[in-house]
């Protein structure tokens, strides 16, 4: 049955019995621009959100199917709080703390579930909680319209399997349309809405517990979308070729949990300057405080990578592969580069045998421990999800005592309550044995790198990866520059960035052993600053770097944890300009899509009275045709410096500011 009209039809026959007058409750931000009223008209809940005074979100419904019976809500007391600061620390983030300030207010409505809202500065939230009396309650379903005013455009990263959309891994590049002509398959979040005048809402979720993830689907008659959940497996069964557990059948619900207990939140991030979108902090910031005291012994880093270039060695005496003598190639690449750790992709274990205690003959992994730590690099173990967790306290106590640093956990491919679980179980293990996180094949994040800071990196994006079979169409330029300010609202990306190979809009083409990307080098070198990730791939082959010292050495002198990051200048899907300032030096990065750009970058937030050395990487004169093509020069800079850099088409810079002692 449908969910929404369950509730909607019990709702109605409720009116019967209930008084028909309708109570209005409203809060706003601290700074007055953002306001939500709630409403109870026909017993239904409905929530419209003003920006500056316009209406944006028309009165929308928002209610939860508790126990198998859809319920009427009638609001029955609010209360309206004043405003509160809190000050959060943000290890592994894209900036070391930062400060929210909201306006709340909490709704009880007639059948005890209650309702908190949120209103910040950069936008509103809401979350359901609960109070019963039971241990254990059924939700039967979750109603969480948004109707939009007039006809905004839409950028909706739809499923990739039209077959069983709740599926896939997450990836995808957008769709943009204006909402009237929008598709209905199933779209993952974040989902972007342009409503006009430079006013972009972008629809997120956080604290995300044993509930499943939101999901919506777009109408393109009322001009709405609507969440749709996944509904809580009954059955599944595995792949062969991973031993990756799939869904094979549900029950008529979405979630069996606490009776007592608050849900995910819903967030609106509302800006009118792009530049902001980036950096909003929202989901990090309703998301559960750090259940780990100490967090000292996590490392972010970045990491030689196998998968990418296919273990692409060449020039070597011996046979390339998913064995020791190749791994320890890649160490002593990591060591003479200062990368501080090599991840063991899939191969090392017999994937089909979903037995992640067994290494294969070809690789002696107490070997690459050893030399690893000789060398000073960390070792990183590649496996599945239910993998994992089928083996989770065997594997985590194996391995962290024999060294391993961490895991790269894959192919979660689905979001339904118990996957969630999953995610918990595995972070909250993996903290006990202090092993750190990078979670791929897995649903947006939702806050759970603060809750488990050893999550450092999640991947939800249409990264590298695709490079090696997808279509020109998909121009990874544009979504390069798209994307930064829309996923990176969620968190940590895990995109796999520096490819050595660069090829323009025409010379571009798939070639999966020796993949190269779109754009060109220095747009390559860009994404290590643009992009939120505390744990950070070189994609490319040892091979490939060899000769490129002035590229290896710039992206290995960069930190990947920042004091502050800012936005300089962009506008969504054209070009993006970041800033992120570790101790005293700044580092700046820049792309664009596939339209060359002047620009001039305005130095004037660099402190008074104080000259720096700048470290620049920029496009070549010839990159517009010869991708590879990218210039290296310094200069010394202070805060008057106003320094004019060409971009190519799909080009890009990057720069570091050191103070000149």
């Amino acid at each position: 049955m449908n969910t929404r009209r369950s509730i909607l039809a019990f709702a109605m026959v409720m009116i019967i019995s209930l008084p028909v007058f309708a109570r209005t409750a409203q809060v706003g931000s601290p700074d007055g621009k953002i306001s939500v009223e709630v409403t109870d008209d026909d017993n239904l809940p409905r929530y419209s959100i003003s920006f500056l005074g316009n209406t944006i979100v028309e009165p929308s419904i928002f209610m939860l199917d508790i126990d198998g019976v859809g319920q009427a809500m009638k609001i029955k007391k609010c209360r309206v709080a004043k405003t509160k600061t809190e000050h959060i620390d943000a290890p592994f983030y894209r900036q070391r703390d930062f400060n929210v300030s909201y306006n709340s207010m909490t709704l009880t409505f007639d059948n005890g579930t209650k309702a908190e809202w949120r209103v910040f500065d950069d936008g509103a939230a809401y979350r359901f909680l609960t109070e019963r009396n039971e241990k254990e309650i059924t939700v039967g379903g979750e109603v969480a319209e948004v109707i939009f005013t007039g006809n905004p455009t839409v950028y909706l990263p739809h499923s990739t399997n039209d077959a069983n959309p709740m599926a896939m891994a997450f990836q995808n590049f957008y769709t943009v349309s204006p909402l009237s002509q929008a598709s209905d398959r199933l779209a993952f979040l974040p989902v972007t809405a342009d409503t006009g005048d430079g006013v972009k809402v972008t629809i997120l979720e956080s604290d995300l517990r044993s509930y499943p993830g939101m999901f919506v689907k777009a109408d393109s008659v009322t001009r709405s979308l609507s969440g749709i959940f996944a509904r809580y497996p009954s059955a599944t069964d595995f792949y062969p070729w991973r031993r990756q557990e799939y869904v094979t059948a549900t029950e008529d619900y979405i979630a069996r949990t606490d009776g007592t207990r608050s849900f995910p939140w819903r967030i609106f991030a509302i800006t009118d300057d792009d530049r902001k979108m980036p950096v909003n902090n929202l989901v990090y910031a309703l998301a559960e405080p750090s259940r780990l005291d100490d967090t000292s012994w996590i490392k972010p880093g970045k990491v030689a990578w196998d998968w990418w270039n296919d273990w692409g060695l060449r020039n070597v005496p011996f046979k390339a592969g998913i064995n020791t003598e190749t791994y320890k190639y890649y160490i002593d690449f990591a060591s003479e580069n200062g990368i501080e750790y090599v991840v063991l992709d899939e191969g090392w274990y017999d994937p089909k045998s979903g037995d992640m205690l067994t290494v294969i003959d070809d690789i002696d992994l107490p070997e690459l421990i050893r030399y690893g730590g000789e060398k000073g690099v960390g070792i990183v173990l590649w496996t599945v999800f239910n993998v994992l967790d089928s083996q989770l306290d065997e594997a985590c106590k194996k391995y962290a005592d024999m060294g391993v640093a961490g895991f790269k956990v894959d192919f979660l491919d689905r979001d339904d309550q118990t996957a969630v679980e999953m995610t918990h179980r595995i972070a909250g293990a993996c903290a006990d044995h202090h092993l750190f996180l990078d979670y791929h094949g897995i649903y947006k994040p939702v806050g759970l790198n603060r809750t488990y800071p050893n999550v450092v990196n999640i991947e939800a994006v249409f990264g590298m990866e695709e490079v090696k079979w997808t279509d020109a169409a998909n121009d990874m330029p544009r979504y390069d520059v798209t994307f930064p300010y829309i996923r990176l609202m969620a968190g940590p990306v895990d995109y796999t960035p520096g490819a050595m190979r660069n090829a323009s809009k025409a010379d571009w083409r798939a070639v999966y052993y020796s993949p190269m990307s779109m754009g060109t080098r220095a747009h390559q070198l860009s994404s290590y600053i643009i992009h939120d990730s505390p744990f950070t791939m070189l994609c490319d082959s040892p091979s490939n770097y060899k000769g490129e010292d002035e590229c290896v050495d710039f992206i290995t002198g960069l930190p990947v944890v920042f004091d502050s990051t800012e936005i300089l200048d962009g506008k969504m899907g054209e070009y993006i300009v970041t800033a992120r300032k570790k101790d005293d030096s700044w580092f700046i990065g820049g792309a664009t899509d596939w339209t060359p750009r002047d620009i001039t970058l305005d130095l004037s937030f660099l402190p008074a009275d104080t000259r720096y050395k700048a470290v620049i990487i920029a496009d070549g004169i010839n990159a517009d045709k010869q991708a590879q093509d990218y210039t290296r020069s310094e200069t010394v800079v202070d805060r008057d410096t106003r320094l004019p850099v060409r971009l190519a088409s799909g080009g890009g810079f990057a720069m570091r500011i050191d103070p000149i002692l």
